[in-house]
């Protein structure tokens, strides 16, 4: 299938066309969360900062997660949209307060959840934060579900985060939630290329996350002095070696295939998903492959928008203002949401 060429699965979505200068796939995946962009918009995001509230979630079993609730200007909300980030992001990150402040603008409540060990909730959780840890996710779901009570719910994510909404979608009526819509945008989705697409691909993208993860783990052991000493797996210079070491010394699964094999989204992962849910994905985004699509199973409840260009949760064409993904995100969640 040439994804590159393929049509947008629903006749009246935007197309993206960024400006020339902007075209470049890498160019977009830095974009997305970089200083700059977020220069140009700190007014815009006044609104969101003043309305937003810390909250502590009881995801059930003893785990606690963070986030951030923030209630639309209208006296009735005309949903709720909870929102993930990506790996080693956090609730903070431009791309995902960008979307809140054009959701709280459109009228949704906002709820900007943290998963474990992102953000500032290392003290939270003994445990470490891994990606197969998606009960507590859904737990969270259901707790933002309980306390807030909303008429209409939906869920959007990005990148990792992405993957979690589509887990939680699929798992979504078996524990009671009322999900309207789930959006993911460039989600991931065979863990095990997405890897190899970062060891072997531009060396910034590895740079990144090994730095950031480190910085997380040092955190983590501040909180937990006794519990951990990372002294090895800090020495560690690839993803793929931190990785392997996380999952034999700290998730219980037997190899490193198992674990990603874990959450990947491919094969039967999401035959049962019944909640409308969309996946948007670029043609050339040097994170995610876009043939790990053909590998997706596919139910009525699924629409796939693949673009030519947007890089990784990228989808910005212009610094100041929304990203057409924003833009997609809002009119598919006011879709599902009719006031």
């Amino acid at each position: 299938m040439n994804h590159a060429s393929r049509q947008p699965a629903e006749r009246d979505v935007e197309p993206f066309e960024p400006p020339r200068l902007l075209a470049s796939a890498h160019l977009q995946s830095v974009l997305a969360s970089s200083p700059m962009r977020r220069r140009f918009m700190r007014r815009r995001l006044e609104s969101l900062a003043e309305r937003s509230t810390d909250v502590i979630v009881d995801c059930g079993h003893g785990i606690r997660l963070h986030g951030y609730h923030a209630a639309a200007a209208r006296s009735q909300a005309r949903g709720l949209a909870v929102l993930l980030h990506g790996w080693e992001g956090s609730a903070d990150a431009m791309y995902v307060m960008s979307t809140s402040q054009r959701l709280l603008d459109c009228g949704f409540d906002v709820f900007r959840l943290n998963l474990r060990d992102h953000g500032p909730s290392h003290h939270l959780n003994p445990e470490l934060f891994h990606s197969n840890r998606i009960g507590e996710v859904v737990g969270a779901v259901q707790a933002i579900q309980d306390r807030f009570q909303p008429e209409h719910m939906v869920m959007g994510g990005f990148s990792l985060g992405g993957n979690f909404s589509l887990r939680v979608a699929a798992r979504a009526v078996e524990a009671g939630l009322r999900l309207r819509q789930v959006v993911a945008v460039c989600p991931v989705l065979e863990p095990k290329h997405t890897l190899a697409a970062l060891e072997d691909g531009w060396m910034l993208y590895r740079q990144y996350f090994v730095r950031k993860w480190r910085r997380s783990l040092r955190l983590k052991q501040e909180c937990f002095p006794d519990l951990y000493d990372f002294n090895d797996i800090l020495e560690l210079r690839t993803l793929t070696e931190m990785t392997d070491h996380l999952v034999r010394f700290h998730t219980g699964f037997a190899s490193l295939e198992e674990y990603l094999m874990g959450y990947a989204l491919t094969r039967d992962a999401l035959a049962g998903l019944s909640v409308p849910s969309h996946i948007i994905s670029t043609a050339d985004d040097p994170m995610i492959p876009v043939t790990d699509l053909d590998r997706v199973a596919r139910t009525p409840a699924l629409k796939v928008i693949v673009t030519g260009k947007g890089g990784h949760c990228g989808y910005v064409d212009t610094l100041g203002a929304t990203s057409w993904a924003e833009r997609q995100i809002t009119r598919l969640f006011e879709r599902a949401c009719p006031e």
